[in-house]
């Protein structure tokens, strides 16, 4: 029987969600590995479908759970419920500095920079901005590295290109390991290709209606080794 080389988190006639690993693309032109790939290979072996919805997608360094349809009309209401927002997504982060208060919303302005594969903060009267709002919260801080860093849940209230990394950063904050957006605290394996790179940033859970049963589904993705290696600085009372 074909083993896929990814975890599956959840399957069912429609959808399927899984625990996407740092450093893989989502997608990627033919002839390039990618997340897309690997699955639309799975189906391939184990369902002879050759059809594979991508309703949204996370960063190359990015790790954590992602959704895909099997159809077309699966594909389409799931991009639905991520358009009005219905689709609740947490993500955990790790990033430098001591972030206060415990609990606080960053409200920016970003765009994407002209011909390369960055955003950037800008002011509302640019013509290209876009309201970019993030709510946080705290968990911990503890020493990495001989420096203070802090556990973060985040959630989303809009969905920019490479909103969490630009808004860390600009907050004073970047992420472990997010040398794009200003990080000098390293995480994980080290390439000289950068955007290779790991960064502490993982789509922890996915709460969402499946397409077709609508039934609600709640979905939670394991940490990578290399966050378990980093969180076990963090008290033992506190479950991850």
């Amino acid at each position: 029987m074909f083993q896929p080389d990814f975890e599956i988190l959840y399957e069912e006639e429609a959808c399927l969600a899984v625990n996407k690993p740092a450093g893989l693309l989502t997608q990627a032109p033919r002839g390039i590995d990618s997340l897309e790939l690997r699955v639309k290979t799975y189906l391939m072996e184990k369902e002879k479908r050759n059809y594979l919805g991508v309703p949204h997608r996370l960063d190359r360094p990015v790790s954590g759970v992602i959704l895909f349809g099997k159809h077309s009309r699966a594909t389409r209401r799931l991009s639905e419920q991520f358009e009005k927002r219905h689709i609740n997504k947490t993500y955990w982060a790790v990033a430098e500095g001591m972030v206060k208060p415990r609990i606080g919303t960053w409200i920016d302005f970003v765009r994407k920079v002209p011909d390369k594969p960055l955003a950037e903060i800008v002011a509302p009267i640019n013509p290209d901005a876009r309201e970019a709002i993030l709510h946080y919260t705290v968990f911990n801080h503890f020493e990495l590295e001989g420096k203070t860093v802090t556990l973060l849940e985040i959630k989303l209230e809009t969905g920019r290109m490479h909103q969490i990394r630009l808004q860390c950063s600009v907050h004073g904050h970047p992420i472990l390991g997010d040398a794009t957006y200003g990080s000098s605290i390293p995480f994980g394996d080290y390439f000289n290709e950068e955007r290779c790179r790991e960064i502490a940033l993982h789509a922890r859970s996915i709460m969402f209606l499946d397409p077709i049963t609508r039934k609600h589904v709640n979905l939670t993705a394991p940490f990578p080794i290399l966050w378990n290696k980093t969180l076990q600085n963090i008290s033992a009372d506190f479950s991850f």
